[in-house]
């Protein structure tokens, strides 16, 4: 299985249970003077886990980029 075959299969995995799929973040997260970078797979979630939006739906699927810092 090819890396854009897993991330596939995780995607359709979670749509057919309902999930909405949303794009990943920026590596270079925009608007968010708290972030140089993004370190991890929750960028995306954070406008609804701070209150800032509203989710478009009550489940949401996502693949994200994210730079660690033990590969510098």
């Amino acid at each position: 299985m090819t890396v854009d075959e897993l991330r596939h299969a995780f995607l359709a995995f979670f749509q057919a249970r309902g999930h909405r799929l949303i794009p990943s973040s920026s590596l270079v997260p925009h608007g968010d003077p708290t972030l140089l970078f993004t370190n991890a797979g929750m960028v995306q979630f954070k406008p609804y886990f701070m209150g800032l939006e509203e989710p478009p739906a009550a489940r949401l699927t996502s693949i994200q980029r994210c730079f660690r810092t033990t590969d510098v």
